[in-house]
């Protein structure tokens, strides 16, 4: 969709034309639901029930969309996330023992390590259930930028150079930002899991 394309179709919304909304949903269905399913994992069964709820808040805020405030993927973008992390922190309230006080100690220390550095990735840490889960509700946390940059390097596996390539900056800024990210994930993480990870994340080298 092109800029003069994006333009109609955000007069038509505001007006509440049936075609704009065709055009919306032909255009970024299938983009949405690859971010819902990205953030709560492919297999969940409530991705169905979040990107409904995603074109619904869409379709109610519509008349107050602004193209100058950024482009349609943006806006849409903007309310898959808010509605992920609604659903995680809905879930949070409705099963606190499996989130809390049940959560694998063992997993937060594995994912401490990965933020102190002294492992990769998160690594077997993500292949338990509650771990994973942890993680992507705490990514809906984070500024929409840190969580691409972390989604980037540690769920997509690219490289610094690469992230710097696609973004057009340097190397050396793609990793300032990434040490700036895992510290507010770890800070985010350490409210959502409620197992303090101790200490703070380091500046790493990872290439």
């Amino acid at each position: 969709m092109n800029q003069q394309q994006e333009r109609e179709v955000a007069r038509g919304l505001r007006e509440g034309k049936t075609e704009a909304w065709h055009a919306l949903y032909e255009t970024h269905a299938e983009r949405v639901w690859g971010l819902v399913a990205r953030l709560m994992a492919p297999n969940c069964d409530e991705v169905p029930d979040v990107v409904q709820e995603t074109f619904l808040a869409a379709a109610r805020s519509a008349r107050n969309y602004d193209p100058a405030r950024g482009t349609l993927w943006l806006w849409l973008g903007g309310i898959a996330r808010n509605h992920v992390a609604l659903h995680y922190r809905k879930q949070r309230r409705h099963n606190r023992p499996g989130d809390v006080d049940d959560f694998p100690v063992a997993a937060a220390r594995q994912i401490a390590d990965w933020l102190d550095n002294r492992r990769p990735t998160p690594g077997e840490a993500l292949d338990v259930a509650e771990t994973g889960a942890m993680v992507r509700a705490t990514l809906t946390e984070l500024p929409v930028d840190y969580e691409n940059l972390l989604t980037a390097k540690y769920v997509d596996g690219a490289t610094v150079e690469q992230i710097a390539a696609a973004r057009c900056c340097s190397y050396e800024a793609v990793r300032s930002k990434l040490a700036r990210a895992r510290r507010a994930f770890r800070r985010a993480f350490d409210k959502c899991s409620n197992h303090p990870t101790d200490g703070q994340a380091s500046v790493y080298h990872d290439s």
